[in-house]
């Protein structure tokens, strides 16, 4: 997998994209995670590049190249892109695969829900925002109504909880997933515990891999190996 890879890099839909690999009639929708970018497909490119697969990574909101003003990384504008997104590579590849990583994961099946991908994998995947988020309000000492009210409370960290961010996660809940999904994840994972993850692998009928004393974040040589292993297992 060395070598330089082909990149194109265009926008879409008003925001930057790039596509990786050359010409083919299938294609990865990469979605990243929180403060990560669209440069990160790499590596999912590399792996995609030996089966004759394209790969289309895109910035988030607030991410990489696509910071604007009064454009926050909300699930709203996500699932804006997301769309988008889907709409270019559908006029462009008969074949359409998805990656997504955390946050990246929750966009996906948010916005994805009556959409077929011939394969799904999915990087240590938020499946239960909802929950993450109720998590965080009680760790600040946040209600409903107090948030309701205040529109928005830092929680610190540097994140903040948002009312409007809440209540569209609250009343746009992941009820269809019919695309085959494999899914990573780290033992160690604190952001989606192992009994929301197993719910969702059991109602959706996912393929689970785990990496023992694996984070939420495949950083370390250990974790990124197990990471290649399962990208040449599954792309």
């Amino acid at each position: 997998m060395s070598g330089e890879i082909e990149r194109t890099r265009l926008r879409v839909g008003g925001f930057p994209a790039i596509v990786w690999g050359r010409e083919s009639g299938s294609v990865y929708i990469y979605v990243h995670g929180r403060s990560a970018g669209k440069e990160e497909a790499e590596t999912l490119a590399r792996h995609a590049r030996e089966k004759a697969i394209q790969v289309i990574s895109f910035d988030l909101p607030d991410h990489g190249e696509n910071v604007r003003e009064d454009y926050p990384c909300s699930a709203q504008n996500g699932v804006e892109e997301l769309r988008a997104i889907l709409d270019f590579v559908k006029r462009r590849w008969p074949r359409r695969y998805l990656y997504g990583s955390s946050l990246g994961a929750y966009f996906s099946l948010l916005t994805y829900q009556g959409e077929w991908f011939e394969r799904c994998l999915f990087l240590s995947p938020i499946v239960d925002l909802e929950k993450l988020i109720r998590g965080m309000m009680a760790a600040v000492g946040v209600d409903e109504s107090t948030l309701r009210e205040r529109g928005e409370i830092p929680a610190g960290g540097g994140e903040t909880l948002s009312w409007d961010y809440y209540h569209y996660v609250r009343e746009h809940p992941v009820v269809k997933w019919a695309s085959p999904t494999y899914i990573l994840y780290g033992t160690g994972d604190t952001l989606t515990d192992r009994a929301t993850l197993d719910g969702f692998v059991a109602r959706f009928r996912c393929v689970l891999e785990t990496c023992s004393q694996g984070e939420h974040y495949f950083h370390t040589a250990r974790q990124r190996d197990v990471l290649n292993g399962w990208l040449r297992r599954n792309v």
